[in-house]
């Protein structure tokens, strides 16, 4: 997680097209008396079981959680619940050896989804090279795999990076490589809010993960004044034009919103007296973002947000 932060923060300082404000900064964090404690279940679409079964569901979430906005009807919602429903109806859906056979049509039956996913073949590769990498180093179960972390969210988001190379999202931004990690993460802070900080939620140093970085986040931080978009790259957004991954643009959208909640995050712990988790403010802004129906957000197709 020091190379997500340290990457980030390298291309804060040198990105053209976004800019963190830190005066932005400084007049939200001044306004907040306490972060909104925001449940982690707050719509009650998740499976939760308290067992195995639940950490196998998450991964499969976690897996699937990218690029939603292509289908204007679909959203993160229907994929947990979708999968959620199909995992009551049939405890062995996820199994890693029928997670290696589902086909693009069988995924789409399995959250009933009348209409091809956007990237539905990357969707249906991803969960086949979850099914057969659980089975080859994990006995099927991702529960074996977070079992293996010693309690600690870096060791579980270097181990899933590790074994799924689906998981693996970095960049190269003027030369350098950039580590963002978004939906490894994402699995880490799942578990411990589904958990509740217990059992297979428990991480020593879950203080350590940084926010996600997707499309929802950079655009609450716009509208919040935390970050300043060029005009060009402003008028893209408003117009709903495509940003192509791994442009500077879509590099610079992704680690400024990092860099600037860690920024907000320092000054917030400063402010209050008690230390705060960027994973705490990630669910807050992006639970604020969904929730505001008129919010613009920049369009990259990818299969890591």
């Amino acid at each position: 997680m020091d190379e997500v932060r340290a990457t980030s923060a390298w291309v804060a300082s040198r990105s053209s097209h976004v800019t963190v404000d830190s005066s932005g900064i400084e007049k939200v964090v001044s306004k907040i008396e306490s972060i909104p404690k925001v449940e982690w279940d707050f719509e009650g679409i998740h499976y939760f079981d308290n067992g195995p079964l639940t950490v196998q569901y998450l991964f499969v979430l976690d897996a699937l959680n990218f690029c939603f906005w292509p289908d204007k009807d679909l959203n993160y919602d229907d994929l947990a619940s979708g999968l959620k429903a199909a995992l009551q109806n049939d405890k062995s859906a996820f199994d890693a050896d029928r997670l290696q056979k589902y086909t693009g049509p069988q995924l789409r039956e399995l959250l009933n989804w009348p209409r091809p996913l956007p990237l539905e073949d990357e969707r249906v590769r991803l969960l086949h090279e979850v099914g057969i990498e659980l089975e080859r180093n994990f006995d099927g179960k991702a529960s074996n795999l977070v079992e293996q972390c010693g309690k600690s969210a870096v060791n579980l988001v270097a181990l899933v990076a590790r074994h799924f190379p689906g998981f693996r999202d970095h960049s190269v931004y003027k030369g350098r490589q950039v580590f963002l990690y978004k939906r490894a993460q994402i699995f880490v802070a799942d578990l411990w809010g589904a958990f509740n900080g217990q059992g297979y939620g428990e991480f020593k140093d879950i203080s350590s993960l940084t926010i996600m970085a997707d499309y929802i986040v950079p655009a609450v931080l716009q509208q919040l004044g935390i970050l300043k978009f060029s005009p060009k790259l402003a008028s893209t957004i408003e117009a709903s034009g495509e940003i192509c991954p791994g442009t500077e643009e879509e590099v610079e959208l992704r680690a400024c919103s990092i860099h600037a909640v860690e920024k907000m995050r320092e000054l917030i712990s400063v402010k209050s007296g008690r230390q705060v988790l960027s994973v705490e403010l990630d669910l807050w802004l992006w639970a604020s973002g969904v929730q505001t129906e008129s919010l613009k957000h920049h369009r990259t197709l990818s299969i890591y947000y």
